[in-house]
């Protein structure tokens, strides 16, 4: 894998030259900004039937949803701008904590501050009524460009080559990383999907999955207004999952860091979520 032994001196600058460059030569002709719509910019036959479902997109419903959740637990009160289009600056990294800080860990952290019993609201990390607020406020951030920053602190550094190595970390008994599929596999088949690149993937979430949407109108009988939808946290596990490893905690140090590392090397892409994907 190219970049899985990038020597020790390289930096957040120089890795995201290599992952773009590296994109750009595998897909000629795929602008920059495409890559925000993940496998539907590499696709054509894919990328009209995913227009066509965007034309009524079946993600309306949660934004709304998200909309009055926001609204009701006074969740702007706890952000810069009222909470209104700042997706695009998340994560960051907070000095005073010598932390990484998430979207959903702000939004969480507000309703318990506001004294909210979020397991009494159904409201719990990776999906349901938690995804919606969050999808609520990525919607207000659309066409805002990725913008995360890695400031020169040692800890902040840490916590970069943290999401870095675990990225390209073999896992489960498929013995397969993350870029594995999405950048030596981008643009190849698996078991009837289209594999997309990660260059952009942080782009577009909450998303919502015509898999999870399945998965509930299965075990449910209907779909909900939330019922496909899922943070890409949500998704990290699902992909664990798929190479038959064990998830790891949301939010926990590991998918916050992977988290970290995947929208730095998109910054400059602009956001669009939700949307739909497979």
């Amino acid at each position: 894998m190219l970049f899985r032994s990038l020597p020790a001196e390289a930096t957040p600058q120089g890795d995201l030259k290599k992952f773009r460059n590296y994109y750009f030569k595998k897909f000629p002709g795929v602008k920059l900004q495409d890559f925000g719509n993940g496998l539907y910019a590499i696709d054509a036959a894919r990328r009209f039937e995913w227009e066509s479902m965007e034309e009524f997109p079946p993600y309306e419903d949660a934004i709304a949803l998200g909309k009055s959740l926001f609204e009701k637990y006074k969740v702007g009160s706890c952000f810069k701008n009222g909470g209104i289009g700042i997706k695009q600056n998340y994560p960051y990294f907070d000095k005073k904590s010598g932390k990484v800080r998430t979207l959903e860990m702000d939004i969480m952290a507000c309703l318990k501050k506001k004294g909210v019993d979020t397991k009494k609201a159904k409201l719990k990390y990776g999906k349901g009524k938690f995804a919606a607020i969050s999808a609520y406020m990525a919607y207000t951030s659309r066409g805002n460009k990725q913008n995360v920053v890695i400031p020169n602190d040692k800890r902040a550094l840490a916590i970069y080559e943290k999401g870095k190595t675990a990225f390209y970390a073999k896992r489960g008994q498929l013995n397969f990383s993350c870029g594995d599929c999405h950048i030596g596999g981008s643009g190849m088949m698996i078991r009837g999907n289209l594999i997309g690149p990660a260059l952009g993937h942080t782009s577009h979430w909450p998303a919502w999955r015509r898999k999870w949407a399945k998965k509930t109108a299965k075990k449910k009988g209907k779909v909900g207004a939330t019922g496909g939808l899922g943070t890409i946290q949500r998704r990290y596990g699902g992909c664990n999952k798929q190479v038959r490893a064990k998830p790891l905690k949301k939010q926990g140090s590991t998918y916050v860091a992977i988290e970290l590392y995947e929208t730095y090397m998109s910054n400059g892409i602009k956001l669009n979520g939700p949307a739909v994907r497979q």
